[in-house]
């Protein structure tokens, strides 16, 4: 007898995603943990190209841009200034464009993100997130010595 619960893909959803109230939980409930060698496109590169030059892609894209207001990982006031990358929370590979197209546009598994957070996620390297200016406080003229 198996043990269904080894053979159980983790699949991750924006309505489990949202449910974390920080940046940081966000981050850690998407990083990879170091899956980035993974094999995915290699030379079937033109397979993904293709979707995401399509029509449908670029639905879905606007739909969740509109949905998380541009901020990366959909946390109001992380704007994200310059290129909005649509993060698949779940990693995709060739045959996925075949037998899961579904998931692959579905808003529910993806979420937007700033270069550097993806960065972050695909190579679970925190030093790679951007990180907020400091607090000010009054009569703090050098925040930047703190």
């Amino acid at each position: 007898m198996m043990n269904t619960t080894i053979m159980t893909k983790s699949i991750k959803s924006y309505s489990e995603l949202v449910l974390l109230p920080t940046f940081e939980e966000r981050y850690k409930y998407l990083r990879l943990n170091g899956s980035v060698g993974k094999d995915t496109f290699g030379f079937d590169r033109y397979i993904n190209q293709r979707f995401y030059r399509s029509r449908e892609w670029k639905r879905v894209r606007d739909t969740v841009i509109i949905r998380d207001n541009g901020c990366d990982l959909g946390i109001e006031g992380n704007d994200i200034f310059g290129k909005i990358i649509i993060h698949h929370m779940n990693p995709i590979l060739p045959e996925d464009f075949q037998d899961e197209i579904g998931m692959i546009l579905d808003p529910e598994y993806l979420i937007c993100v700033s270069h550097r957070t993806h960065n972050a996620i695909h190579y679970s390297d925190e030093k790679l997130l951007d990180t907020a200016p400091p607090e000010r406080r009054k009569h703090d003229t050098c925040p930047w010595r703190h």
